[in-house]
């Protein structure tokens, strides 16, 4: 009887190299979210964690990504993806089901037409994002209470941290950009955000490398000339002429000293104490 030797090919050096800078993709963003979970506490022992998923690519990561977290982590928490439908034309309503149905996910989908009460109330060419977001983080807020989660887990990564402090900067007048860890206003829910240090550029490269079924945003994802597409253009442009910079950006939200800003209600300068030159007689 005769054997037939099966040859295997190896593999270019181009295949080797792109399957090195893949793990090197995934062990830095599962580092760097177990990062964020420690120094912020974002999650406990015995936490629900509500994930909410939009179809986007940083959700699908922020998912992914804490799946892979939770079978490893010291501790014990469980996870639930939810989505808001918002009615959008075109929405493909049978996705997210059907991918978190093959993972084995729990999960809910909430449906509410926000989509058109965004339409009605902002005028055509105005930024839709502020009330969508208000309206999605109202119907969030419920589900969250309804399915009993402790935490509620958002897909912002570095990038969104830093455009809305320059944001917040520029055009509020505020030294203000987004948390890793914030509770409600109302104190029932803490949002988290553990995707907090990694990058965009990462996200979307996790997210081909995955192959994760994105539905893009038409109601806001439409809108060009948005102001933060103008801070992300900023940063793109300083990283690009100095390396390094936006890095230096997210470690100085870390290290604040509020003596050193201007803000009253932060820091007393009324009852500073004097020098101590003050009280020398010559």
């Amino acid at each position: 009887m005769e054997t037939t030797a099966i040859r295997i090919q190896p593999r270019s050096t181009r295949e080797r190299k792109e399957s090195y800078e893949s793990n090197k993709l995934v062990k830095r963003l599962r580092r760097l979210a177990g990062e964020a979970i420690a120094d912020y506490g974002l999650i406990a022992d015995g936490d629900k964690v509500m994930v909410c998923l939009s179809g986007g690519k940083d959700s699908y990561a922020l998912l992914d990504v804490l799946l892979y977290l939770r079978s490893h982590a010291p501790i014990r928490f469980d996870l639930v993806a939810v989505n808001l439908d918002q009615k959008q034309p075109g929405f493909p309503a049978h996705v997210l089901p059907d991918y978190l149905a093959r993972l084995g996910v729990p999960f809910r989908i909430e449906t509410q037409d926000t989509y058109s009460t965004v339409k009605r109330v902002i005028p055509e060419g105005k930024t839709m994002c502020s009330l969508c977001s208000r309206l999605r983080r109202g119907v969030l807020y419920r589900v969250a209470g309804e399915i009993g989660a402790t935490k509620i887990a958002l897909g912002h990564h570095r990038d969104d941290v830093l455009e809305t402090f320059l944001l917040n900067l520029f055009f509020s007048g505020q030294v203000k950009a987004m948390p890793p860890k914030l509770r409600s206003d109302d104190g029932r829910h803490v949002v988290i955000r553990p995707l907090v240090y990694c990058e965009e550029r990462d996200l979307a490269a996790y997210a081909e490398l995955k192959q994760f079924p994105i539905i893009p945003c038409n109601l806001c994802g439409s809108q060009e000339n948005l102001k933060r597409n103008e801070m992300k253009q900023l940063l793109r442009e300083w990283e690009k002429r100095h390396p390094g910079r936006v890095e230096t950006m997210l470690n100085s939200l870390k290290h604040v000293r509020a003596s050193h800003l201007l803000d009253p209600e932060a820091f007393d300068f009324e009852r500073l104490p004097p020098s101590r030159a003050a009280g020398i007689v010559t």
